[in-house]
């Protein structure tokens, strides 16, 4: 689960792995795999950011392999 905020200013949770694409538009637009889009102030860098800390928190990023690195010697 990653914390985003609306162009309110109102903060909420969005589990990041029904994330589908990040756009820039230029408010950053997430869309989900439900279709669901919703606009964020925060920027598309910083969304990236925080979905690769939140796949590394549950170790789905723990498996070279999935990080697009060579065998482990």
């Amino acid at each position: 689960m990653i914390e985003v905020t609306r162009l309110n200013g109102k903060k909420f949770t969005l589990n990041a792995l029904y994330i589908e694409t990040v756009e820039s538009f230029p408010d950053t637009t997430i869309t989900l795999t439900t279709g669901t889009k919703t606009i964020v102030k925060e920027s598309e860098e910083e969304v990236r950011e925080k979905v690769k800390a939140f796949y590394l928190n549950i170790q789905i990023l723990s498996n070279p392999h999935l990080r697009g690195e060579d065998d482990e010697e």
